[in-house]
């Protein structure tokens, strides 16, 4: 059953979120040896592990919830079905989120693409799915490319997010589930949430 955005809550988006983990999460994570929800978990835990704050574990763990844009209904008139998962998600999110955590997640397909313009042993770092999907996404960044996407202010936290995201690709590895994370999650929002009211 898809949600319609418009009936997300503050109340609700985490529940719905951890729904769609529960429902979707064992689908298989586009070539790698690890589910999506694996896949989004084990980056979470990474970042756990590594004492980063809140905002960041949480990107790490949504960063690629936008490839359940199924999930989502339909966003406008003009949606194909061909939809760049890292903007469809933090079309979700940014209702509930903040930029932090919105950038982290529009921005970790352009950060592939950056770190692979900007340093270049990163690229043999990747999986063979990653640099298949690399060449779809436009390759490396050009230099003006790289000098646009530096202005950004989380370029910092971007590019550790999509750190966690490349390391959350170990088969057999033990997680906590999403209800781990849940409490952690419904704070951002709290917080994002008290701020904009």
């Amino acid at each position: 059953m898809t949600q319609d955005k418009q009936t997300l809550t503050q109340a609700n988006i985490v529940e719905f979120l951890a729904g769609i983990f529960d429902r979707r999460g064992g689908e298989e994570y586009l070539g790698e040896p690890v589910t999506m929800a694996e896949h989004m978990l084990q980056g979470a835990t990474f970042a756990e592990q590594e004492g980063q704050r809140e905002e960041i574990i949480v990107a790490a763990l949504l960063h690629d919830i936008g490839h359940f844009t199924s999930e989502f209904g339909t966003f406008s008139m003009d949606d194909t079905e061909d939809r760049f998962h890292e903007e469809a998600g933090a079309q979700v999110l940014e209702r509930f989120f903040p930029t932090i955590v919105t950038d982290c997640v529009r921005y970790h397909v352009a950060a592939k693409r950056y770190l692979c313009a900007t340093r270049p042993e990163y690229l043999s770092l990747l999986s063979d799915a990653s640099v298949h999907s690399l060449n779809l996404q436009g390759g490396p960044m050009t230099a003006e490319e790289v000098a646009e996407f530096e202005k950004n202010p989380n370029v910092e936290d971007i590019v550790a997010v999509r750190y966690l995201d490349d390391a959350g690709k170990e088969p057999d590895m033990q997680t906590p589930g999403f209800a781990h994370f849940a409490p952690m999650v419904q704070r951002v929002v709290d917080a994002h949430c008290a701020v904009r009211d």
